[in-house]
């Protein structure tokens, strides 16, 4: 490497040897395409959709901001794609949940690479239906917050148009899906965050022209805000345990066969969960106010109960600000993270692998000893990425107490999800890089 070369910073040369390799540089290039094609998707409208009742129903709607994150914003838009990814996402959640309670998906499961892909299709097929329901619900949803923003609408009123768009639909999200797996196969990173992540960082540049409304002090607090909360992203998706764990080898040394001991470790992840808990809760916490929200004016005993979720889960009209919303979501944040890592842990089958690979831990005997041990391990770090997991959830409650900034639409979940993919995006072009002989950026 010439002297030149070596005094520019890690990073910028790590991607200047990245583009000139050539394969490398595709991948790069195919990904970027990829987001293009999405983007451009994510603009094709739905026909026969009402722009100024869409923008209403939008206005300070904490669900509907929610569920735009992972449209990548096409939800704003209503357009072909303004599901996402999310409906494949649910599938994905229900076909994990179902592998270690049905023995067939279980028996798959441990079949290998190619029990792994019938999982995948059967996934697929999952997410079909998942797209008809969650778009027939969601823009009913959507029409009951600011009148009719698709003329005609739902089954008892015209029916052909109605699975018309939800067909509509449901293609753009598979197509979407499809965009997301040749990110996989031919690009860089995971296809299907790549997909929410460029439709998070997209709408970014929309949100800077409201800095001009804030004070000098509300930016200084969104910075700060930005930077301590990635930093503790940055911290605790990557903390692990570390348990170390001892095996013996054989190996032939003048026509004789020797038992050798080797050391290696199982890197436990403090939040083996992902943003997966993060998912479940608010899907629950927005449950009440949906429902709830078509019986307002229903009238009788029912509309006052009525009017109190809204008032208690969605704030009214606008986002959700009740500290009864914000306690009950960290608390099933925390039950969410227990669940998702247990359901996790007993899919990897630790103790079973490591009894057939001839390993043990030191000091614990193989079999159902090393599975208790393991599960005691996995119990007490996963409270740290339980409670941290709870504080993003939460934490844009307390950014809104302490500094009163309404403007900037802050979504903690969003940064994790941006947050959590760039450092895949990272390990996975590093990966590429230590392949082929050159220096990565990731000390």
């Amino acid at each position: 490497m010439t002297t030149q070369s070596a005094s520019r910073p890690r990073l910028l040369q790590a991607m200047v040897d990245a583009f000139r390799q050539e394969d490398v540089r595709r991948k790069l290039l195919f990904t970027l395409a990829m987001l293009v094609v999405f983007r451009f998707v994510a603009h094709v409208p739905l026909p026969n959709v009402n722009r100024d009742a869409l923008k209403a129903a939008f206005e300070g709607n904490a669900i509907l901001d929610f569920l735009s994150i992972f449209s990548g914003g096409a939800l704003q838009n209503l357009s072909v794609a303004a599901l996402g990814v999310y409906p494949y996402i649910t599938a994905s959640i229900i076909m994990q949940i179902l592998q270690p309670l049905v023995p067939g998906f279980r028996a798959l499961a441990e079949e290998g690479e190619q029990g792994r892909r019938r999982l995948q299709l059967y996934t697929h097929w999952l997410a079909v239906p998942m797209a008809f329901v969650q778009g027939y619900g969601q823009i009913l949803f959507i029409n009951s917050q600011s009148g009719e923003v698709i003329q005609g609408f739902g089954f008892d009123k015209d029916a052909m148009a109605t699975i018309a768009t939800l067909f509509t639909l449901a293609a753009g999200t598979m197509f979407l899906v499809w965009i997301g797996e040749l990110i996989t196969e031919n690009g860089i990173g995971n296809g299907v965050s790549i997909i929410i992540f460029g439709g998070i960082v997209a709408n970014l540049p929309g949100l800077i022209p409201n800095l001009s409304t804030e004070s000098i002090v509300g930016i200084i607090a969104i910075t700060g805000f930005a930077l301590g909360l990635t930093f503790l992203i940055v911290y605790f998706q990557e903390a692990q345990r570390r348990v170390p764990v001892q095996y013996a080898r054989s190996a032939f040394r003048g026509g004789r066969m020797y038992r050798q001991q080797g050391q290696s470790h199982i890197p436990l992840r403090v939040n083996m969960a992902g943003m997966i808990p993060l998912i479940f809760a608010f899907s629950i916490m927005i449950l009440p106010a949906t429902m709830a929200s078509y019986f307002t004016n229903s009238g009788g005993f029912i509309e006052p109960i009525a009017n109190f979720f809204v008032d208690q889960f969605q704030g009214g009209r606008g986002g959700a600000g009740t500290g009864w919303y914000w306690l009950i979501l960290f608390v099933l944040v925390i039950v969410f993270t227990f669940f998702y890592t247990m359901v996790q842990y007993q899919q990897q089958q630790m103790a079973k692998n490591l009894q057939k690979q001839g390993a043990f831990i030191p000091g614990i005997r193989p079999g159902p000893p090393t599975e208790a041990y393991l599960m005691r391990v996995v119990t007490r770090i996963t409270w740290a990425g339980a409670f941290f997991l709870g504080f993003v959830a939460i934490l844009p409650f307390f950014v809104g107490l302490v500094t009163d900034v309404r403007a900037l639409t802050i979504s903690s979940t969003g940064f994790l999800i941006v947050v959590a993919v760039v450092l895949d995006t990272m390990k996975q072009l590093e990966a590429q890089l230590l392949m082929r002989n050159y220096e990565g950026f990731i000390r």
